[in-house]
């Protein structure tokens, strides 16, 4: 699939999965950048052999300190540097000398600062290239691994492990995106925050990702690409076995003044970057929020066998909207079969439309909406995907429930009951037809049937523009595999 015949020969394996950490720039003191990096690693559980690295301090958190890198019982999988600038390149030589061969440097003041702090970058590589040491960075936040435990970043990690592969030319699209995830049921299987890319760079991580099996799909940040042909080769190798989108900032005068001043990166304009998209199979999202928003359904939802969207609702405004924005992403909606529509009508006022938006109007049982009406719609051999508005209903059924003299704990207990059942119902379709079920919303991100929903790993959108853009992703996706 690409130039690494397994992951374990990728430089990044055991930057990722270190069994043993040197770790430099920690101390007692807990406002430090590097302490707070080991706080977080500490708080997620690492496992392996961590070797704080400290002129005077015996102890720093907990673990037994080493006054040189020299001093430790074992050469170490991995060094990670947390120091002033002045002192990176020595550190880096003594780490080398040690035996030591694989690196993340967080400090800054490197090429992104101008002339002199590129001198100083030179002198970096150098040192690494003289001891065969790979690294990541300078000027980055480093690598999150959440099925290794390995988390030292500012930020605490405490979303589940996932399957999206990150790597970022910007620290805080790994780092603050954590909190970001959570609440979408999402995670990271590793995330890489590359820096200035004087060693390591986005085309070794695609490496990597393309070889990960817990990597569903992979998620780009970038500010400027350093190897076109190298990237796109790669990119065309991986794309068929799993999806590729990335988020490129740099093709406006703004964006490329900004990623220049953040990592150097040498941005070009919008159109070369969309020409080396297109030729790699990449997946283009405008914003932070489609960057995930597709990461989503892409690593959630089977493969459609067309655009076709049914949309089924129980309000016309919310089906109208849906039927607009569909439209709008270049979604086909087809009028369901007359044999579809003669199974529906039965569960319809004589005035519903049933012929796509599928409107229930709130005039039967619920539970039809997330059972029989779905499975009926599903069967219909032109429903590719199922586009199901979801009200969020809970607090107003628990209002009326107690309105009929159910106290607190028996309405919240049977309300629990419903949705549960509301859930697995849908659940079942998706697994017994193997085609998409997306839902959107207008409502409270917390609402208890988007929350078990979304547990269960079918997407729930804020609002159907989002979830249009998001199945018109995936049918591409899945066609471009199709027809290449």
């Amino acid at each position: 699939m690409n130039s690494i015949p397994s992951i374990v020969d990728s430089p990044l394996y055991p930057i990722a999965n270190p069994k043993s950490i040197a770790f430099f720039g920690a101390s007692n003191k807990p406002t430090t950048m590097g302490t707070i990096q080991f706080m977080s690693m500490k708080q997620l559980g690492f496992a392996g052999a961590v070797y704080p690295i400290h002129p005077t301090e015996k102890e720093i958190l907990g673990y037994r300190a080493y006054q040189k890198v020299s001093d430790l019982p074992e050469v170490p999988d991995l060094a990670f540097i947390v120091l002033p600038t002045r002192i990176v390149r020595e550190t880096l030589e003594a780490c080398g000398r040690k035996g030591i061969r694989r690196a993340v440097i967080v400090s800054g003041g490197f090429r992104e600062v101008g002339p002199e702090g590129a001198e100083l970058e030179e002198e970096l590589k150098k040192t690494a290239a003289a001891y065969g040491i790979r690294f990541v960075g300078p000027n980055c936040i480093g690598v999150v691994n959440p099925h290794h435990k390995l988390n030292p970043t500012p930020f605490p990690y405490e979303a589940e492990p996932g399957f999206i592969g990150m790597a970022s030319q910007s620290g805080s699209f790994v780092t603050q995106m954590f909190e970001y995830l959570r609440p979408l049921g999402l995670g990271f299987s590793t995330a890489f925050s590359v820096g200035n890319e004087a060693n390591i760079d986005l085309v070794d991580c695609l490496e990597y990702f393309g070889r990960c099996e817990k990597t569903k799909v992979i998620a780009l940040y970038i500010e400027g690409i350093r190897r076109g042909r190298a990237f796109i080769e790669t990119a065309r190798a991986v794309v068929p076995h799993k999806p590729i989108v990335a988020l490129y900032i740099g093709g406006t005068e703004a964006g490329r003044r900004a990623g220049f001043s953040h990592t150097a990166a040498l941005a070009g304009p919008d159109e070369l970057y969309e020409g080396i998209f297109r030729q790699s199979g990449v997946i283009r999202a405008a914003s932070i929020a489609e960057l995930f928003d597709f990461c989503w359904i892409l690593g959630t939802q089977p493969a459609p066998q067309g655009k076709r969207v049914v949309i089924e609702t129980h309000s016309g405004g919310p089906g109208a909207n849906a039927a607009d924005a569909a439209g709008r992403a270049g979604l086909e909606l087809p009028i369901l079969s007359v044999a579809t529509q003669e199974k529906l009508r039965p569960f319809f006022p004589s005035t519903a439309s049933i012929s796509n938006p599928v409107d229930m109007t709130f005039s039967r049982n619920s539970q039809d909406l997330f059972s029989v009406i779905p499975r009926i719609i599903l069967e219909d051999e032109k429903a590719d995907v199922l586009l199901l508005y979801l009200v969020p209903q809970s607090r107003m059924m628990e209002r009326q429930m107690r309105a009929m003299g159910l106290s607190a704990e028996e309405a919240s207990k049977l309300m629990a009951q419903m949705v549960e059942e509301q859930v697995q119902g849908v659940v079942q379709l998706r697994d017994r037809y193997r085609k998409p079920i997306v839902g959107y919303t207008y409502g409270w991100p917390g609402d208890p049937l988007h929350k078990r929903l979304i547990a269960e790993g079918l997407p729930v959108f804020p609002g159907p523009e989002r979830a249009a853009q998001a199945i018109r992703v995936l049918a591409e996706y899945h066609h471009h595999r199709k027809t290449e």
